[in-house]
């Protein structure tokens, strides 16, 4: 009984350190999440979960950082159709995590948006090597997904 417990659990337990981000790519995403707090006007970053971390903009839109070969950065939003907020959030956010103005992100993000609306689908468009997606859906809980994030070039 304990051999086969053990021949079980022993696989998951070795594979935990492959999930865990290493400790430099932690610590440049939680320096990545701490900019992104302040640029949103939020008191810190959430708690790390794994490669995410969660960011709570003074406007209440919150943000997620995922920090694997290259962060992305996405809101969600319960409403029939997002506020001007949340898209003002996630480009601001955007800028930080691809190095591009929230001038060149905000008409792409909107585009993403627009096209998934219409097409009933997600949209993805990819642009100078990052990428905006969103995806809608009408009738569920979770109403408009969107994330922006470079394209990871390995």
């Amino acid at each position: 009984m304990r051999h086969s417990l053990l021949t079980a659990v022993l696989p998951a337990l070795l594979a935990l350190p492959l999930l865990a981000p290493s400790p430099t790519r932690a610590d440049e995403c939680d320096a990545l999440a701490m900019r992104i707090a302040q640029a949103t006007g939020a008191k810190k970053p959430g708690r790390r979960m794994g490669p995410s971390i969660d960011v709570r903009a003074a406007s209440g839109v919150t943000l997620n950082l995922t920090c694997r070969a290259q962060p992305i950065v996405q809101a969600s939003s319960g409403e029939p159709s997002p506020s001007a907020t949340y898209f003002r959030e996630l480009t601001v956010a955007s800028e930080l995590v691809i190095g591009e103005p929230a001038g060149v992100i905000q008409p792409i993000l909107a585009r993403a948006y627009e096209t998934a609306l219409r097409e009933g689908r997600k949209s993805f468009i990819q642009q100078n090597g990052w990428s905006a997606s969103c995806y809608t859906d009408s009738a569920g809980a979770l109403r408009t997904l969107c994330s922006v994030g470079r394209i990871p070039t390995d």
